[in-house]
């Protein structure tokens, strides 16, 4: 018996209604953005309410949590300041990362509506997307972000297998 297959005497496999449960990715080009929206305004309100505590009232950190603003135009420099607006390439990405993991103490709690909100006000104060955004599974794919091409694929770097069928390379890796 593969270990695949072996039960070791405990548990069962999961169920399709498990897995859907987990399977909330969101991708570069949008797909598996659910529906819903969300206003830089709306965003405003539920940081204030559930992420300043540990991001600071404007997002720039705190000794509990990373700044989430700022950063841009320091990747090349000798202190790099890694934040939403400075290293993420995809707007996508924040979503999936709130929607997956914020609140800290209460993760994949958030509606659709809160998440996109909570994104259209952390690009809003990263200046990427003016104050009367609205956030949406069309838009968000659409934002540019600052470091949209700082990232390359395949992986560059000799130690990281690439060939088809090997290990599976990250699908961008960044270059700063």
């Amino acid at each position: 018996m593969s270990t695949n297959e072996a039960t070791h005497g405990f548990g069962r496999p999961a169920t399709a209604e498990e897995i859907a449960g987990w399977d909330i990715d969101a991708k570069p080009d949008g797909t598996g953005l659910p529906p819903g929206s969300g206003s830089v305004q709306e965003g405003e309100a539920l940081f204030a309410k559930l992420g300043a505590k540990c991001h600071g009232a404007k997002g720039e950190g705190t000794d509990a949590a990373p700044a989430l603003v700022g950063g841009q135009g320091t990747l090349d420099t000798d202190r790099p300041v890694k934040t939403v607006g400075s290293f993420w390439p995809y707007a996508t990405t924040l979503f999936d990362f709130i929607r997956r993991a914020m609140p800290a103490d209460n993760p994949q709690s958030l509606t659709p509506d809160e998440v996109y909100a909570l994104c259209a006000y952390i690009l809003h104060l990263n200046g990427i997307v003016p104050a009367d955004a609205v956030m949406d599974a069309e838009s968000l794919p659409q934002v540019v972000m600052p470091n949209h091409a700082g990232f390359t694929s395949p992986d560059p770097r000799p130690d990281v297998f690439n060939a088809t069928g090997g290990a599976a390379a990250p699908a961008a890796t960044p270059t700063a």
